[in-house]
């Protein structure tokens, strides 16, 4: 969990910074974490995961993605079909 705290910390910092080109190492990472994150995770992981609250990287993460559209647009194409599909199985969606 720390060492995740301080990948969003520095992903947070670098494209503050205005490194987000279109490829993106760091964003690369994040995505690749958060593909790895669901589809190593049970079904009731998921479920138990869904209402904690955030830790601040992974606020200050989402803030980041919520302001910079280009960048949103980039990580959301690199998570969108494994974490759809594990959302799917695990009847977090319909």
């Amino acid at each position: 969990m720390i060492k995740r705290s301080y990948l969003f910390a520095l992903l947070f910092l670098l494209l503050s910074a205005g490194l987000a080109g279109a490829q993106n190492p760091l964003l690369n990472l994040v995505a690749n974490n958060v593909v790895q994150k669901y589809q190593n995770s049970t079904c009731e992981q998921l479920w138990e995961a869904r209402g904690k609250p955030k830790s601040p990287q992974e606020q200050e993460m989402v803030q980041l993605l919520r302001n910079d559209p280009t960048l949103r647009v980039q990580f959301i194409n690199m998570i969108a079909a494994p974490v759809a599909n594990k959302m799917f199985e695990c009847s977090m969606i319909p």
